[in-house]
């Protein structure tokens, strides 16, 4: 079973950076990033596949947040920089077992993820 603990969220002013990170047990290849405002539906941000990869990463965070792996401790990370207020969200961890091109192909496709974490609040203030 794989168990996904985001960590890392918070609150932060405008122009400021997080970063989040999510160690995962079990045996996963593709993991990402997803979030999540009120009422809406989860919006993926990043993917990548744990022993290298491209990374996949929605038009909306290009150029802003960066999504990075360590593949010996099984770690997924996103640098969240130039942060907005429009940013805050729930940010979520997820993973899929799948081939590494796929990853790329399925990365900002929620229904597509098998395993989720809890979430980390991101709160970015004005």
């Amino acid at each position: 079973q794989v168990q996904l603990v985001e960590s890392g969220g918070g609150s932060v002013q405008a122009g400021g950076s997080l970063r989040l990170s999510c160690p995962a047990s079990g045996y996963v290849y593709c993991m990402g990033w997803f979030r999540q405002f009120p009422g809406k539906e989860r919006e993926g941000l990043a993917a990548i596949y744990i022993g290298g990869g491209i990374p996949y990463y929605a038009d909306s965070v290009k150029g802003r947040f960066t999504i990075s792996q360590d593949s010996a401790k099984k770690m997924v990370y996103l640098q969240m920089n130039s942060l907005k207020p429009e940013d805050t969200a729930m940010y979520y961890c997820a993973a899929v077992p799948t081939v590494r091109g796929a990853c790329y192909d399925i990365g900002g496709n929620a229904a597509d993820f098998r395993y989720w974490g809890q979430g980390t609040q991101v709160t970015v203030s004005s």
